[in-house]
């Protein structure tokens, strides 16, 4: 909204973390707090974004910086007041949002709500249960809001109410600065209060408003490790819920983790504790089985990812079978029916269709054709300890177990190496390669026996 500025405070340490990384820096579903509310702010299309910054001030900038945001910074926290004080030189719209960078998980809907809002000022509310510890909103017999007081400013009867403040609000940017400028820290904490403002809007008789919002998690701000995770898991059970709704079968929803964007389509199933960063699609009939970990990839239909497997940055055509245990590392492509099985390494690799790897093996910088075998054990021998070597087996090759293959090399279509061999050169078309030693037997051979180190 050409009308809109955005400000996200964003300066605090946040000492019940105990840790020394910024508040705003810990993460949920793979991304920092403050980036979810970036992410959130940057809906409504602001047309100026201003993160207000304080401890770690460097660290905070070096983690979310990108061209269309603008950062200050406060140097003391003195409270929520003083903060937007912060970046009162660099608001030039009409309107002012007001976001926490604690509080992931505020609502795209939420916040264009608030911006279309016509009061001079219009918060966000949210009623509770135990609104101990809270900014409580006071309302008049006719249900105007009045003030918001401050837990250690509340009197007995203020206490008992139970709809709070949670910080978040969109204000008319020139009331804005001018009660900003008025603003006193008369109160138990010697702050400057951001939630003064409503009193001093009142005095004007100016309006004051309220949405209230329904969902319980989304004002939720983060104070502690133990919030962290409750709302890590709400978020993780809400994208489960969202699947599920789609078709997608998902074991247990409390051990599903969504780190990023997944894509899935109809009759897929996903076992408990399966792990999902970045971007991931999985086509129709794609099962993934316990404790594995999609990054960035693609699997094509019918694919079965087995348990315990690791997958990033690969392309799986359709119908694979691959794993348990299998990794697969950035560029490993496969086409259809292809097998890659337990302890089976892939690296920027082309496995061409039918093609079977299917135990203890590494494959890196190779090119495999169809209707290829390769045997347990087999090693390309890829890096020469400074430069990277490509291995090729064409069509219809079988690899022998134990077998080294020394890159850069080609093992010509329909050949066999036999077990144990170390291929270094380049085989023809339909032949046989070894490179055994003739094997010898030494009679009355005697092990070495352990020295007693006490003799």
């Amino acid at each position: 909204m050409k009308n809109l500025d955005v400000v996200i405070l964003a300066a605090g340490k946040g000492q019940r973390m105990k840790s020394n990384l910024p508040k705003v820096l810990h993460k949920l579903a793979g991304l920092t707090l403050l980036d979810h509310v970036i992410k959130a702010a940057k809906s409504v299309n602001p047309a100026t974004l201003i993160i207000v910054t304080g401890y770690a001030e460097e660290r905070v900038r070096a983690t979310v910086q990108t061209e269309d945001l603008t950062f200050v910074h406060q140097s003391q926290q003195l409270g929520t007041g003083h903060a937007v004080q912060q970046a009162v030189d660099q608001i030039k719209s009409s309107k002012t949002l007001i976001l926490l960078g604690d509080v992931p998980l505020i609502s795209e809907v939420t916040l264009e709500q608030l911006a279309n809002q016509s009061e001079t000022i219009t918060l966000l509310t949210q009623t509770v249960g135990d609104p101990t510890g809270y900014g409580r909103i006071v309302r008049d017999e006719q249900g105007h809001i009045t003030k918001i007081v401050e837990e250690k400013d509340a009197s007995i009867e203020e206490k008992k109410i139970d709809e709070i403040n949670t910080g978040i609000m969109c204000v008319d940017s020139s009331v804005l600065k001018s009660f900003l400028s008025q603003m006193e820290n008369k109160n138990a904490s010697a702050e400057f209060y951001l939630t003064d403002i409503v009193e001093y809007a009142n005095k004007n008789k100016l309006s004051v408003g309220a949405i209230i919002s329904s969902d319980d998690m989304e004002c939720s701000g983060i104070n502690s490790k133990s919030q962290l995770a409750d709302l890590e898991r709400h978020f993780q059970r809400k994208k489960a819920q969202e699947l599920m709704a789609n078709g997608t079968s998902v074991s247990d929803p409390n051990r599903l983790d969504i780190r990023g964007n997944l894509t899935c389509g109809f009759d897929v199933a996903i076992d408990v504790g399966c792990i999902f960063e970045g971007d991931v699609q999985l086509e129709d009939n794609v099962t993934i089985e316990a404790y594995s970990v999609i990054k960035d990839s693609y699997v094509g239909e019918g694919t079965t990812i087995r348990t315990h497997s690791c997958v990033e940055g690969a392309h799986i055509g359709k119908r694979n079978q691959i794993g348990p245990y299998a990794r697969l590392r950035p560029g490993a492509k496969s086409s259809d029916n292809v097998r890659l099985g337990n302890f089976v390494e892939v690296k920027a690799s082309e496995i061409g269709q039918g093609s079977k790897v299917n135990h203890l093996s590494y494959i890196g910088d190779a090119k495999i054709g169809t209707g290829v075998n390769v045997g347990a054990g087999t090693i390309t021998c890829n890096y020469d300890g400074a430069n990277k070597h490509q291995t090729v087996l064409e069509d219809d090759v079988f690899i022998g177990s134990n077998t080294e293959l020394v890159a850069p090399v080609t093992i010509g279509e329909g050949s066999t190496v036999a077990a144990g061999s170390t291929v270094t050169k380049n085989v023809p078309p339909n032949n046989l390669a070894l490179s055994r030693t003739k094997q010898t037997c030494i009679g009355d051979w005697k092990r070495p026996k352990k020295i007693n180190s006490d003799e």
